[in-house]
This record gives C-alpha cells, structure tokens and sequence, in this order.
C-alpha cells in the first residue's frame, strides 16, 4: 500500500532561517486566491488561504494577519515548515498559521491549504449523524466524506477551538490523512490540493456542496455520490478548474 511519508524539515547551513526568492506571478495568484475566497462568501474577515514554495518545499507562502479581502502583494509572508515567519518585518502573523506547516510537513503531495469557517460547512462539524458527502458531481474531491477533527479530544474541555501551536496542527493533520477536506468541530474547516487555483475551486464548492446537502436533507434521504462516482466526476471536473478561476477573478477584480 503506498502511503505518504511526511516532509523532513531538518535544515542546513544555507537553509536556516533564509527566504527563498518567489515569482511575482505566485504571490499575485495567492492575493487573488484571497480576493476570490472573499468574494465567494468562503472567507470574510477570517480565516487564510497559503500555498507551498514551488522551488523550495520547506516554505510556504501566507498573508500577514489582516482580512483576505484586503489582502495586497506587500502582505505576503514567508515561512518555514515549523510556522516561523522568515520575512515578517513586525508585521503580525495568523494565531493558525500552524495548521499549513503541520498539514505541508504531513503531506508532500500538498501545494495549498484553506481554512475557512464557511456558513453551511460549520453545521456537518458538530453533528455526526449528518456527515459532509458529495451530493452533487462538482463537489467529488469528497469521497466518501469528510472527518472531524476533535480538539477536546487532545487537550480537553475548555479550549478556544483554535489550533494555535504545532501539536494541534499535527493533530489536525492527522486527521486528515489522504483526504481532501477536514472538518473543525464548532470551528470551520480545512481543505487541501496539489494547486493554488484547485484549493480555491475545492474550497468554493465545499461551501456549495454543503449548502445544497443542507436543502436535500429537508427534503429527505439524499442519495450521495458513490465512492467510484465521486472519483471519476473528481477526475473530469478538475481538469476545468481554470474556467472557474478566471470567472471568479474577474468578479472578485470588480470587488476590489
């Protein structure tokens, strides 16, 4: 069986501590990311979308502290694996930031992460009996459904729900697993891709696809996509995931 074997973050002497040099095209495709996440009603003045560094795999790339809606090329910070901010200059940094580290460090195959407290995912994060599942074929990427992470279950009553210290992000990595998207009980969700504009897609159609689950299940018993249906729709869906992006730029570009 394969499985993924996380990313080694030990450094060398020309490693530690050193930004590597980003592409302008990257860090206008991530303060796009935001803008569209803002405008799709998945982020509001909450939660932040990252991308892992294309040449270096132990950086990623995320906003300072501040409202995804704002957010400009000048608010782009880079950090390393352990979440420690390489060029924040004073800027604040994201309480959360450990979910990207920890989620990257877990999983090499990951290029971006989103996490978000989008409205009509938050309520499949506290009842069980209801599990987030793919009702619709643009919304494949989620298999079978989507765990939830517990956080009273590591360190029990009492907490703020935030994951705001690396052994939470392990925690919530662990959770999950090869999957695309984790739920946060009573707090949102976190969704990953191997791309910048795909998390984006995800991230959007999770939102979607919860809010039309939420319909169908007054309605009734929803018949969900199968496991096999939910992969080949994943498979011919995300081959269009730039239509999406361009049309959502364009919107979010008229925003802003």
């Amino acid at each position: 069986m394969n499985t993924i074997q996380p990313l080694s973050t030990n450094r060398d002497s020309t490693d530690i501590d050193q930004p590597t040099p980003t592409n302008a095209e990257l860090i206008n495709d991530l303060v796009t990311a935001n803008h569209i996440l803002y405008a799709q009603g998945v982020l509001d003045a909450f939660g932040h979308v990252s991308v892992r560094h294309p040449e270096n795999p132990k950086r990623y790339l995320l906003c300072r502290n501040m409202a995804p809606g704002q957010v400009e090329a000048e608010d782009i910070i880079q950090y390393d694996l352990d979440s420690r901010p390489l060029n924040a200059n004073g800027r604040k940094v994201y309480l959360e930031r450990f979910i990207h580290g920890e989620i990257y460090k877990a999983r090499p195959d990951v290029m971006a992460v989103v996490h978000s407290h989008s409205p009509s995912v938050v309520p499949f994060s506290v009842v069980r009996t209801a599990p987030l599942r793919p009702v619709c074929h643009m919304a494949g990427f989620l298999g079978i459904g989507a765990p939830i992470f517990e956080i009273s279950d590591e360190i029990g009553d009492g907490s703020n729900l935030l994951v705001t210290d690396a052994p939470l992000g392990k925690a919530l990595a662990r959770t999950l697993d090869k999957k695309t998207l984790v739920l946060m009980r009573g707090h949102g969700s976190t969704v990953v891709a191997d791309d910048l504009k795909k998390v984006v897609y995800r991230a959007v159609y999770a939102e979607i696809n919860a809010k039309t689950q939420l319909q169908a299940l007054q309605l009734g018993q929803p018949r969900y996509l199968s496991e096999k249906e939910a992969a080949a729709a994943t498979e011919t869906i995300e081959t269009q995931v730039i239509r999406a992006w361009n049309l959502w730029k364009q919107e979010a570009d008229e925003v802003n």
